[in-house]
């Protein structure tokens, strides 16, 4: 088999492609998140400030560890996206209840957040592509849109479902639409792929985190009462199942080769 011939100071993509799995685990990830956080900080009784400062020393720990790898390893990145999903969530609960900012601010605020860093990330490497992540500074600019993601999803799903009062399973069918028709569009070639990736990404979170609180949530609170650690350990357990497909089957990669040639 040739080995791809990399430009120079280019370096084989560290991030999978957009398949079946990978919108798969992404979704078990944020869920997990979601709950993940929730109990740790109330089960155990940690406290948000705790729990956040100890799950950010470990995500960076996780991204750093990413950043060392030479091409994508599954089990690698998808630690990081199971922590970064666990800490946006954190992000958003501490300015919530800690800080007393309102949820529609704080939606505010990550969506503002988050257009940003995509646009300095366009003007700078003039790409949004998950294909050309073969740089540190786009790698970068990709966990930091990731971060603003998840804590948008957050805010997101939990001022529409709380604070509006739609409740926990219309707003999880509320996103699934909004997934749907973006799904379409791209299909129906009138959202391009690197659009419609990243509007998927941002949406998949308030619909995981929807759909996790419809889970761990008390009946009286409109959840069916699963609870956060049942259900953290069901979804961990899927991702971790899906991981080991992953890595036994090369995972969902772009085969070493430097992108550009590609849509998404």
């Amino acid at each position: 088999m040739t080995r791809p011939v990399f430009p120079f100071g280019a370096r084989a993509n560290r991030v999978p492609e957009a398949t079946f799995d990978f919108w798969l685990i992404k979704l078990m990830a944020v869920t997990m998140g979601e709950t993940a956080a929730d109990y740790l900080a109330v089960n155990l009784g940690l406290g948000l400030t705790v729990t956040s400062m100890i799950m950010t020393v470990v995500l960076v720990v996780a991204i750093a560890l990413q950043f060392t790898r030479k091409r994508y390893i599954p089990w690698v990145y998808w630690l990081a996206v199971v922590l970064i999903s666990i800490v946006g969530t954190l992000v958003t609960d501490n300015l919530v209840d800690n800080f007393g900012v309102p949820l529609e601010v704080t939606t505010i605020v990550f969506t503002v957040a988050l257009i940003l860093t995509f646009l300095i990330w366009h003007r700078l490497e003039g790409t949004l592509s998950i294909h050309t992540i073969y740089t540190d500074r786009r790698e970068n600019f990709y966990w930091l849109a990731i971060l603003f993601t998840f804590a948008l999803g957050t805010a997101a799903g939990d001022w529409i479902a709380e604070t509006l009062d739609v409740g926990y399973l219309a707003t999880a069918a509320l996103f699934v639409l909004v997934v749907g028709i973006i799904a379409l569009g791209y299909y129906a070639g009138r959202i391009n792929g690197i659009l419609a990736f990243w509007l998927a990404y941002i949406f998949t979170r308030p619909l995981g985190a929807s759909f996790g609180d419809l889970l761990a949530q008390p009946l009286e609170y409109g959840g069916l009462g699963f609870g956060t650690i049942y259900t953290s350990l069901l979804f961990l357990g899927a991702i971790v199942v899906i991981v080991i497909y992953m890595t036994l089957n090369g995972g969902s990669m772009d085969d070493g080769e430097i992108a550009g040639t590609k849509s998404a």
